[in-house]
């Protein structure tokens, strides 16, 4: 024992430093340990620019939910879109594609439209005597705003003339804008007519006439051009809080039951309620706030998309014949920067009225088309592709005969809070002996390029 002693004494300072290398690594393990044998999360850190990384572990869901909680969809969010999308195109479509975060209730967007291309001449104009004035005539149309000095103009409704300026060409009339004051437009006329001597000069304009904006023209020593710049319409919406409670008592659960009738699938019946609330309040709602006298709190109201539209077509269903869908499409596919494939949804008296229609070989009607998990009717034109739904929200806000054609590529959706469920802990509470979920979300829709959707009604 004396000889143990001796040993420890002897080699005291070894014997200390092994046993703090043993509590060091105690600690350290300590440290891991999560308490149910799981690992300690990666660390997170930031980019150079904005990102995140992760260090020192694998890539968990964990992980990705620390670094950004809104990159993996809750099972929830999964559902929802499975959830009889065919009631609710709208909400569905906006669902599936990608929608924007809003830091507040009220949403402040931008649209741009495209600048004009048409107008009208505001006074005619004859040709007096030669010269000068016969090749230099100031015009007014009732959109001068829209010209610049080196566009062209042509005047689809006059002839203009060969290069003998006597001979009528066939073709339409093409104006140069020289010069622009308050006094109006300066034009001289690239295929006009020879008037005394004169030549080049510009013949009769008829009062109203259709004036189209065409390409400019530059001369070779031109280095700079009129200015043109795009300026946004700033305009807003609000996000509505739009809520459901789901709720089942304790005994209701524990009871038997005739079929497997539980709180996920109240919740599904609720998801499917409240969407087509969503829908319409999407469609047809009213852009306000009000002050709640008895919960002293405002309420918010958002406005639907139906009064955002930039475009109205008028029908008369009793003689809506194949020609009026040509001129339908026409309006909706043209005038306006949109893509050519849009979603035409409607009313059961619409609907019924376009599938009334033979279709040729220059209209026609394809089979089903599935799109953002939706079954639609496809119509071709050589304007574009209309995929056409029956919304029976139209009938149920009275527009069973009423419709709109809506540019997928431009529908934008702002969420301040993402569709989610919260559990309500009644029992605790004191309030009730069930088992509560409430799903909230609070979100608007807008139309960017408002000219790119439409409005149908009838006359």
């Amino acid at each position: 024992m004396q000889n143990v002693w001796q040993t420890i004494t002897a080699n005291r300072d070894k014997i200390i430093l092994l046993l703090c290398i043993i509590a060091a690594v105690a600690i350290l393990l300590a440290g891991c340990d999560m308490g149910d044998g799981a690992m300690a999360l990666a660390a997170v850190i930031a980019g150079t620019d904005g990102g995140k990384h992760v260090v020192d572990g694998p890539l968990t869901t964990d992980t990705v939910r620390q670094a950004d909680d809104g990159l993996l969809l809750n099972e929830i969010d999964k559902r929802i879109v499975k959830i009889r999308p065919m009631a609710t195109p709208i909400d569905q479509i906006s669902r599936c594609a990608r929608s924007k975060h809003a830091n507040s209730m009220i949403v402040d967007y931008y649209t741009v439209d495209t600048k004009p291309t048409v107008c009208t001449l505001a006074e005619g104009y004859t040709p007096g005597s030669e010269g000068t004035e016969a090749q230099r005539v100031v015009i007014k149309t009732d959109n001068d705003d829209m010209f610049a000095v080196s566009d062209t103009m042509m005047i689809p409704e006059v002839e203009g003339y060969e290069s003998d300026g006597t001979t009528l060409s066939g073709k339409s009339l093409v104006l140069y804008v020289a010069a622009k004051d308050d006094t109006g437009i300066t034009v001289m006329a690239v295929n006009g007519m020879v008037v005394g001597s004169t030549p080049n000069c510009v013949p009769k304009l008829p009062a109203f006439a259709t004036v189209v904006r065409m390409g400019r023209a530059a001369t070779e020593l031109d280095v700079q051009t009129s200015q043109f710049e795009s300026l946004p319409q700033k305009a807003q919406n609000y996000c509505q809080i739009f809520k459901m409670q789901v709720e089942q008592s304790t005994l209701q659960k524990i009871a038997d039951k005739a079929v497997d009738w539980t709180l996920s699938d109240q919740e599904e019946a609720a998801i499917y309620d409240m969407r087509l609330g969503m829908e319409k309040s999407f469609l047809f709602g009213t852009k306000n706030q009000l002050y709640d006298y008895r919960k002293k709190e405002n309420v918010m109201f958002t406005e639907g998309i139906w009064y955002q539209a930039g475009k109205s077509f008028t029908y008369s269903p009793e003689t809506f014949d194949q020609d009026s869908l040509i001129s339908m499409m026409r309006m909706a596919f043209t005038g306006n920067a949109g893509s050519k494939r849009k979603v035409l949804i409607g009313g059961s008296s619409l609907i019924e009225t376009i599938n009334k229609l033979e279709y040729t070989k220059v209209v026609n009607a394809r089979d089903t088309v599935t799109k953002w998990g939706i079954d639609f009717t496809e119509i071709n034109s050589k304007f574009g592709r209309l995929y056409v739904l029956l919304s029976e929200v139209f009938d149920e806000c009275g527009m069973e005969a009423n419709g709109m054609i809506i540019d997928p590529a431009y529908l934008q959706k702002y969420n301040h809070l993402p569709f989610g469920t919260e559990a309500l802990d009644l029992k605790s509470a004191g309030v009730r002996n069930t088992d509560a979920l409430v799903l909230t979300e609070a979100s608007c829709l807008v139309l960017r390029y408002p000219k790119a959707h439409m409005r149908i009604t009838t006359e």
